[in-house]
């Protein structure tokens, strides 16, 4: 197994919820850290807080969907020596009556973009290095139609760029089910009732995963040097009675 210490990581999507955890567990064991994020105000949280755990970390001003601010980001940015996105819009709904903008939209964030992070990262990380996508299980076409298709779409990314960069660079990807996080903070809380409810159902652990569980996952992929291409689901089980 590898180390993160003294290792650069960059998490795109990092200033809160699952990103910000992987980079705190990356910071515990000695990584240094660049966070990107679209937020000012909870880049400027996340930067208050690991600098008071005495990290070493910078913060970018970024919305990833910009593919010319994204240039232009890792432009600036010196060789690191692992990735991390979270990227990716999500929406509930099958095909015949979703809006086309609404599906259009997510299968440019949650693929295109995160294809374009491949394509610039791939220049900047050290050998030895990785990149770890944030996929998704959980769900049908019929139920989050343009969700469903960008996770495929992840999924056929890492196996593309695994293929491509190897042997110096590793790429997999994270696939959890639905979470209880802080992406979901503008969403009533009568809906996110239910919506726990539902999945606590029928994830047969009964349960929803923990941000650790689903943080120490991208830890893990980091630093096994010998997974690459592949896919982790970290969901319960929910897709085996599917």
């Amino acid at each position: 197994m590898y180390t993160m210490q003294n290792k650069t990581l960059v998490v795109i999507g990092g200033s809160s919820g699952i990103g910000l955890r992987v980079a705190q567990m990356a910071a515990d064991e000695g990584a240094r850290l660049i966070i990107v994020g679209r937020h000012q105000e909870r880049l400027d949280a996340a930067l208050d807080f690991l600098t008071r755990r005495g990290t070493n970390v910078q913060t970018y001003l970024a919305d990833a969907h910009d593919h010319d601010l994204l240039a232009d980001l890792f432009e600036k940015l010196l060789a690191f020596d692992h990735l991390v996105s979270m990227v990716g819009d999500v929406m509930g709904g099958g095909f015949v009556r979703s809006d086309i903008t609404v599906i259009r939209h997510v299968i440019e964030s949650k693929f295109f973009t995160n294809v374009r992070i491949g394509q610039l990262a791939a220049g900047k990380i050290r050998e030895g290095g990785s990149m770890v996508f944030t996929s998704g299980t959980g769900g049908r076409a019929q139920d989050a139609c343009a969700s469903y298709v960008g996770n495929m779409g992840i999924n056929a990314l890492v196996e593309g760029l695994a293929a491509e960069l190897a042997p110096n660079i590793r790429v997999n990807a994270v696939s959890p089910t639905w979470t209880l996080t802080p992406f979901w903070r503008d969403v009533p809380q009568r809906q996110l009732d239910a919506t726990r409810q539902h999945f606590e159902q029928n994830i047969p652990l009964r349960r929803l995963a923990s941000i650790d569980e689903l943080a120490s996952t991208y830890l893990f992929l980091m630093k096994n040097g010998f997974v690459t291409g592949q896919h982790i689901a970290v969901d319960g089980g929910i897709m085996l009675g599917a």
